[in-house]
């Protein structure tokens, strides 16, 4: 309180002297309070009204900032959705928050591969586009795995909508939140048709290698059984012959025996040396040929099998046909095939007894052979696989014969085809070309 007098004590004399001062001195000194206050205001509205700007510059910047930022993650996003939709893997999105693993999202190709529209394949469940030839137990498989939260990793065999079969790799993964939980699972179609195809063709050469081999031993094997089959039969026909000089003018009947014996010995002697020239690897010798004569000379070495099979052989050979140029153990090879070949086909049906071959002037040029059965005929989805290496439809059969046959026609300048009957059965027919005066 004392001291507040003494500060009060003090002004008083100062308002006496302001008193005691000229009116225009006072005014003066009012005018110059009031302009310091002045600037004084002044100078905080100023560094409020910069503080204001810098706030909102500030502002600004961080909205350009959250601009740009947004820019460039809609770009990203765009990216992404560009690179997804451009792959050519199958690529889609599953929600597992809701039920049936519905699809939310499926990129271009997943719709190309599968064959399906959106509308089939977004909101449905995503095991309802496999078609009902696929494997349950894989459908199962991928199910149970999603079920327990782990990925899916694992080739198989598909059907389009259409029906098409094709081979993918399929990968699924989980997705999840900041949490680390399971929300979605993001999967991988990869169509390996193609790698499958090229692996199946590889494994089938392997096999038609490892087939070859097996061919070559046989051929080894029977060339040498036909070696040690050749010196029994020599010894039974001296035996024979033997015998019947011995009883020569005696024993008619024993005579007539012995003679059949010797007639059977040398037909089994000539089947084991034309079949030890099929199997020589001699190169081939071309020969004026009578293809008539060829025809009869080989359906004599399978009449027997022909008349074992209680089948009947027909002929139906056109006269006066020119002769061909030909190695005669390879066009008789082809013609053995071509009759054995029909008879297997009558085995399956008992009403089927007739085999005919027939030659024919095609024209001027060439000549036609004709190997006509009245079996069971050609499947029609082996028509285009019948002269492939290694193709049989038979359980024991090589699948040899047909493409080896072709090879040896089409040396001879020839052609070989087969086709279905009208009535039933098949024919195979191959072409020749015959020798001009000119060519002789």
């Amino acid at each position: 309180m004392k001291q507040i007098k003494k500060i009060t004590t003090k002004q008083k004399p100062i308002r006496r002297t302001l008193k005691k001062l000229p009116l225009k001195k006072v005014t003066r000194i009012n005018l110059e309070k009031k302009v310091r206050q002045q600037t004084s205001e002044l100078k905080i509205r100023d560094g409020q009204l910069k503080l204001g700007a810098d706030r909102e510059k500030l502002g600004a910047d961080r909205e350009k900032l959250g601009a740009n930022r947004e820019k460039l993650a809609e770009e990203q996003i765009r990216i992404r959705t560009n690179a997804m939709e451009s792959t050519l893997d199958g690529i889609f999105i599953i929600d597992i928050q809701k039920q049936n693993f519905l699809v939310v999202y499926a990129n271009k190709a997943f719709y190309t591969m599968t064959g399906c529209e959106k509308k089939e394949i977004l909101g449905q469940n995503y095991f309802s586009h496999y078609g009902p030839n696929t494997d349950p137990r894989i459908i199962e498989e991928i199910k149970h795995t999603l079920l327990q939260g782990k990925s899916f990793h694992g080739e198989m065999l598909n059907f389009k909508k259409n029906g098409e079969k094709y081979w993918n790799l399929l990968r699924i993964a989980p997705v999840r939140n900041a949490s680390g939980n399971i929300t979605h699972y993001v999967g991988i179609k990869t169509d390996v048709t193609l790698m499958r195809q090229r692996d199946l063709e590889i494994k089938e050469q392997r096999e038609e290698l490892l087939h070859v081999t097996r061919v070559g031993k046989l051929a080894e094997f029977v060339s040498s059984l036909a070696h040690e089959i050749s010196q029994p039969l020599t010894a039974i026909l001296s035996y024979a012959q033997a015998a019947q000089r011995m009883f020569a003018n005696k024993e008619p009947q024993l005579q007539e025996i012995l003679q059949y014996i010797i007639n059977d010995d040398q037909r089994a002697a000539e089947v084991i040396r034309r079949l030890r020239s099929l199997l020589k690897k001699n190169k081939p010798t071309f020969e004026l040929l009578n293809i008539n004569s060829l025809i009869e000379d080989t359906a004599a070495l399978m009449m027997t099998h022909i008349t074992v099979r209680n089948k009947i052989i027909k002929f139906k050979l056109e006269n006066n046909l020119p002769r061909i140029q030909g190695d005669r153990i390879q066009l008789q090879q082809v013609l053995l095939n071509l009759i054995s070949n029909s008879l297997e086909a009558m085995e399956e049906k008992s009403d089927s007894r007739e085999l005919l071959i027939t030659t024919s002037r095609k024209d001027l040029n060439t000549i036609t052979v004709a190997v006509k059965d009245s079996g069971c005929g050609i499947p029609e989805e082996n028509m285009k696989k019948l002269f492939a290496h290694f193709f049989t439809s038979k359980p024991d059969g090589l699948g040899m014969g047909l493409s080896i046959s072709r090879s040896i026609v089409e040396a001879h300048g020839g052609h070989l085809e087969g086709e279905n009957n009208p009535d039933r059965g098949a024919t195979f027919f191959f072409t020749l070309p015959i020798v001009r005066k000119e060519d002789v």
